[in-house]
């Protein structure tokens, strides 16, 4: 399984951007669908986005699509999140996921590998 480690910046104010980022190591990487899914306080972890093995194809949770950016580059084995106007209720803990069956999905057990998770908080 590939291991996966998550970066970023962890606060930000309502109304403003952040970029997390999530290096893959272990396996070959452009083999892998890769995803993020987030973790709020009172809830279950929840999908957020995901992308196919060469970039072309991405899926979105509805609410989000059009504020938040899922990229990956295959040469540096990694996968971005950027995230634009930010909410307070974007206050969770993000985690990278990777499968290789389909990038296609919005559920957790489809996924085989998982980050330590980064908490994001978004405040004033």
């Amino acid at each position: 399984q590939v291991h996966l480690v998550e970066s970023g910046e962890q606060w930000a104010q309502p109304g403003t951007s952040l970029r997390l980022s999530c290096a893959a190591s272990g396996g070959t990487f452009s083999d892998y669908y890769m995803g993020w899914f987030r973790r709020t306080p009172d809830k279950l972890r929840d999908f957020v986005a995901s992308i196919s093995r060469n970039g072309d194809d991405t899926y979105y949770l509805y609410s989000l699509k059009g504020r938040f950016t899922i990229s990956r580059n295959n040469s540096a084995n990694m996968v971005y999140l950027q995230m634009n106007a930010l909410e307070p209720e974007d206050t969770a803990v993000y985690y990278c996921a990777a499968n290789r069956r389909t990038y296609y999905t919005l559920e957790e057990r489809d996924y085989d590998s998982w980050g330590q998770g980064i908490q994001v908080t978004v405040s004033s």
